[in-house]
């Protein structure tokens, strides 16, 4: 290893060390200064208030699935037209061919949802 890095990882060490001991610190003081009130609410898996009932069988309506699934057509089209964008002038000329037929198929997948009436909350 060559001289002098091994001071730098003695003050990575330190650092890792100080920060251990303020987190066991205020795990410490928390586990002192909490109120403790045990009761038979706090022991039920969901602290809330209100007790667990059975599981009762309900329908979720389509629309709410579609819904999302636009959402995420919409959101993979941000996530790669910005890269996109930014390197656009660097590339070749296929590429931006290649965005258009990748925008097509999004707007063909926002004109169907919008023909079966998804994105019209109701």
């Amino acid at each position: 290893m060559p001289e002098g890095y091994d001071i730098n990882w003695m003050v990575v060490l330190l650092v890792a060390a100080v920060g251990m001991a303020a987190l066991a610190a205020l795990f410490a003081a928390s586990w002192i200064l909490a109120p403790k009130r045990p009761s038979e609410a706090k022991n039920i898996p969901y602290e809330c208030g209100i007790p667990p009932a059975p599981f009762t069988w309900s329908q979720i309506h389509i629309r709410y699935y579609v819904f999302a699934i636009l959402f995420l057509i919409f959101d993979v089209e941000a996530v790669f037209l910005f890269p996109w964008a930014v390197v656009f002038l660097k590339t070749i000329p296929a590429v931006f061919y290649e965005m258009l037929i990748f925008i097509g198929i999004l707007f063909f997948g926002v004109i169907y949802g919008w023909r079966k009436g998804v994105l019209q909350w109701r």
